[in-house]
């Protein structure tokens, strides 16, 4: 088994009187974690939301009838817990009457699961989420060196577990990955009518990467009015496909203050998308698979270290950008990535004179470990 790293981090809140969640798209390994501290000790209890009995058990539920069910277990672990209809209120009852166990509860989804939960379990809850596998995680499996000269595999295939772990089978699991993104979290919760248009969306963003994108111009691309297509990108961001990137605009008249970016949580799932699985060599589009590798890792890397930042890209009107800001703690520190390190690169003279104080790093392959790792 690979180590995550989220497994000691949670560890930690084990005994803490309050429920911890653990999010994150299907198939990141999530289940896998959690089986590993059931059989950790023989005083848990592993539930599976998706089974009926399960979901029969949390019916009319009290105090009394949950002490019975758990049989004196410390420890209860509810997988896919979003299955379970007012799973919130059950958690809180369970929190507030038997507080000697420590519930564990996942769920694949963050508007299904998060939506039952947050305002039952205010105060109540330590809040993770799970992604594919790292840069930083697979460095520690094999070595700093192995996983640099495997960038360019990554690049293209992306870093699910099944994935990494079956060489030679990629493209079959990214499809079979990507059906289930689309069809069975998205379409069926939210009951979209349209799944061709979803796809349309999905294929429309993955060759904007990097790029700011118009709602608008997607709608027109994909045949959706504006707001569905927004409504879309939502979903597709509470199911950990996608997440949005703002501009950062502080000091000069002329910086684009409402833009977006939008990146894939996965390099490989971009790709499957629109079924291009050629090595970053042959790409014209290898600049934005670099960047979103680094923009999806780094997140990655904020949230596993617990770092608050707010994170932004920078451009204005006359196009002088820098691909990646972080603000924290007063500090600006702004990034450009260049999949080709002997590219040149000038830092625009505007964002200079505008933010005196910042630092401004150039991220390519030779250096990409103080990116993702420091």
């Amino acid at each position: 088994m690979i180590d995550r790293i989220l497994d000691k981090s949670i560890r930690k809140r084990f005994g803490t009187g309050k429920v911890i969640l653990l999010m994150g798209a299907r198939q990141v390994g999530k289940t896998t974690l959690i089986r590993n501290w059931a059989k950790d000790s023989a005083d848990t209890l592993f539930l599976n939301g998706d089974d009926a009995d399960v979901q029969a058990l949390f019916e009319n539920s009290s105090s009394t009838r949950f002490m019975a069910v758990f049989g004196g277990k410390k420890r209860v672990i509810i997988d896919e817990a979003q299955r379970i209809r007012d799973i919130g209120l059950k958690l809180k009852l369970i929190v507030d009457q038997l507080s000697d166990i420590q519930v564990i509860a996942t769920g694949s989804s963050s508007f299904d699961l998060a939506n039952q939960v947050n305002e039952p379990l205010t105060g109540r809850k330590w809040e993770y989420k799970m992604y594919p596998l790292s840069f930083a995680e697979m460095a520690a499996r094999h070595g700093l060196l192995d996983e640099k000269r495997l960038i360019p595999h990554r690049l293209t295939y992306g870093y699910y577990p099944e994935v990494v772990t079956n060489p030679g089978n990629e493209r079959e699991l990214l499809k079979l990955l990507s059906d289930s993104y689309l069809y069975k979290d998205i379409l069926t919760w939210e009951q979209i009518q349209k799944p061709d248009k979803l796809l349309k969306l999905l294929q429309a963003l993955s060759f904007q990467v990097g790029s700011q994108v118009s709602y608008s111009e997607l709608g027109q691309t994909c045949g959706l009015d504006t707001k569905t297509v927004e409504k879309y990108i939502v979903l597709l961001e509470q199911c950990f496909v996608i997440f949005r990137l703002a501009s950062f605009s502080r000091n000069l008249r002329n910086e684009l203050k409402n833009s977006k970016k939008i990146y894939f949580y996965d390099n490989g799932i971009r790709n499957a998308v629109i079924a291009d699985f050629s090595i970053p060599e042959k790409r014209a589009d290898v600049g934005a698979l670099w960047e979103n590798f680094l923009v999806s890792e780094r997140q990655k890397k904020l949230d596993y270290d617990q770092l608050w930042r707010n994170c932004w890209f920078w451009r204005t009107v006359s196009q002088q950008e820098i691909d990646y800001l972080e603000e924290g703690d007063g500090q600006i520190q702004a990034f450009e990535f260049k999949w080709n390190p002997a590219a040149k690169y000038k830092v625009p003279k505007q964002f200079l004179e505008a933010y005196p104080q910042a630092t401004v790093t150039l991220v390519t392959p030779e250096n990409v470990e103080d990116f993702l790792l420091s």
